[in-house]
């Protein structure tokens, strides 16, 4: 997709004063003069004839309050630093429009030609209350029409959570520690020249709101950051996410394979949107390489989709081993890495061709948005792109920057989760009234040394079966005092649900065990909180039963 920098464009301002422009070159598209107390712009800063690139007016005493407040609430085409700043000043005699004019000339005549002033701040400490001061940023553009990137300096997960997509350059000009928010649903072109230019590829440029954002590509960013991957996509969920993949990669008539613990509304779609399209699937153990082999040998496999860990049982899946094996039958793998993180689990560099994300869960962290993303290669990334785009489920901005805001502390939150769980995991399997524990760091797990080999931690969840039915269940769940009864996972919070009423309620007993979700069945989201305290919460709700 190609981005740029995307338009800026202020509206005019009432002036308290009434400056005399008579000495002072028009101001303006055309040559068409303003009228007294007025300020007319043109695209990315104000703009002057005759060489003068700014000018500081006053402005009434609470404009910069209210534009700070705007540019925060609707930045939809500006940046913050891209405002003509001002200052309001008791003493009405300020520096003269031809002062400013003879100061903002001197300073564009020293520009290099490679950029350009973008912003005019005021000095609160000059005498008069305004000084001019010109700032300039390296206008050139990079790939897909973004700023050129600095070399990243940073070689670690955390640092790269915090910085990546912004610190290195990003396709917001602003002086912003954090990304502004763009809210906009189209984007605009001073003339039809430019849109001739987009449409045949000689201008970089966003057009619609659905093709692509600023705020967007940021989160995009970040995430391809931290997964090595040269693209990522991002959707208003997971399933989005999910979804619109299938489709673009697997051929109507077309083979996938995909494993049998895993998300129900994944298989719900697998099983029966998928049939429609002609789309068989073969569904195997997550361990069972032998039944992927086959599938592969007696069938034209587009894809392997899998989750790893998996959902609710945490099963693990030899990224390394079925990505050679799916690569020799020219089949793709996408390993659904949600369960694991970017930081625990680095599906790409162990041979998948896609991981995907919801970014719902850990990504965000804090349980306040809906997100789904696809990282990879450009080359299927962008396939999947095409289908996006016709399809919708485009990420709202503010989402958007809920994610970016997630992800800076998704190091901090992770490292606290995978202690957490892991202590409590064991604390869980030596409990008499506890028959088994799913959890991929203890060693009765299935796939304990497979785990360990390719992941660096195990992830905030534990699944579990108390000692009792149905309702001996509910009654340890309802004497939890922490966690929330809920359908999610990943945040600050602790979230504690029962599978079989949860997510499997509308089947009746005995198909629920065909998947293997018996009435006992816990999975509990280790949320930040201290670990003590969640300690002493699951004690006392297992003495209760």
């Amino acid at each position: 997709m190609a981005v740029s920098t995307c338009p800026r464009v202020f509206p005019s301002f009432e002036c308290r004063s009434e400056p005399d422009f008579s000495g002072a070159p028009n101001i303006g598209r055309g040559d068409k003069k303003p009228s007294h107390g007025r300020l007319y712009s043109s695209r990315g800063t104000v703009s002057f004839h005759g060489g003068l690139s700014s000018l500081i007016f006053r402005f009434p005493p609470n404009f910069v309050r209210q534009l700070s407040t705007k540019a925060r609430r609707n930045c939809s085409n500006i940046g913050v630093a891209q405002i003509v700043a001002a200052s309001w000043s008791n003493n009405p005699a300020s520096a003269s429009a031809a002062a400013a004019a003879a100061a903002a000339a001197a300073a564009a005549s020293a520009t290099p030609a490679s950029t350009e002033p973008i912003a005019s701040l005021v000095d609160p400490a000059a005498e008069d209350g305004v000084t001019l001061v010109e700032k300039e940023v390296d206008r050139s553009v990079g790939v897909e029409g973004l700023p050129k990137s600095k070399p990243s300096v940073f070689s670690y997960d955390g640092s790269l959570a915090i910085h990546a997509g912004e610190r290195s350059g990003r396709g917001i000009m602003t002086d912003a520690i954090t990304t502004p928010v763009v809210n906009t649903s189209a984007y605009f072109f001073d003339n039809t020249a430019q849109l001739i230019d987009f449409k045949e590829k000689r201008r970089a440029s966003f057009e619609y709101g659905r093709y692509g954002n600023p705020t967007t590509v940021v989160a995009e960013e970040k995430i391809s950051a931290l997964e090595g991957a040269e693209s990522t996509l991002i959707m208003a969920s997971g399933m989005c996410a999910s979804t619109v993949l299938l489709m673009a990669l697997v051929p109507a008539g077309g083979h996938l394979v995909t494993t049998t613990d895993c998300y129900r509304k994944t298989r719900i779609f697998i099983e029966t949107i998928l049939p429609r399209m002609g789309i068989k699937a073969t569904v195997i153990d997550p361990a069972d390489v032998g039944a992927l082999e086959s599938a592969l040998n007696e069938n034209n496999v587009s894809l392997f989709f899998t989750e790893s860990p998996t959902n609710p049982f945490l099963r693990c899946v030899d990224i390394k081993h079925v990505s050679e094996l799916c690569h020799r039958k020219g089949a793709l793998v996408c390993i659904d890495g949600t369960f694991a993180t970017p930081l625990n689990q680095k599906a790409l560099a162990l041979g998948a061709d896609l991981v995907l994300h919801s970014a719902t869960k850990y990504l965000g962290g804090h349980n306040d948005v809906l997100g789904g993303c696809i990282s990879g290669s450009m080359k299927l990334v962008s396939e999947i792109r095409n289908l996006h785009h016709v399809l919708g489920g485009a990420l709202n901005p503010n989402a958007a920057y809920l994610i970016i805001r997630g992800m800076k502390t998704l190091h901090l939150r992770v490292k606290q989760q995978n202690s957490t769980a892991l202590r409590m995991a064991k604390i869980l399997e030596a409990h008499p009234k506890v028959k088994c524990v799913y959890y991929p760091g203890l060693e009765s797990h299935p796939e304990y040394d497979l785990a360990k080999r390719q992941m660096t931690g195990f992830g905030g969840v534990v699944s579990f079966e108390v000692d009792g039915d149905l309702q001996t269940t509910i009654k340890f769940v309802d004497s939890l005092r922490i966690p929330y009864i809920a359908p999610s996972f990943g945040g600050c919070e602790s979230i504690v649900d029962q599978p079989a009423i949860m997510s499997y309620w509308d089947l009746p007993q005995s198909e629920r065990l065909k998947y293997g979700i018996k009435d006992n069945l816990v999975r509990f989201s280790f949320g930040v909180e201290d670990f003590e305290d969640l300690k002493a919460d699951v004690l006392q709700a297992l003495e209760t039963i």
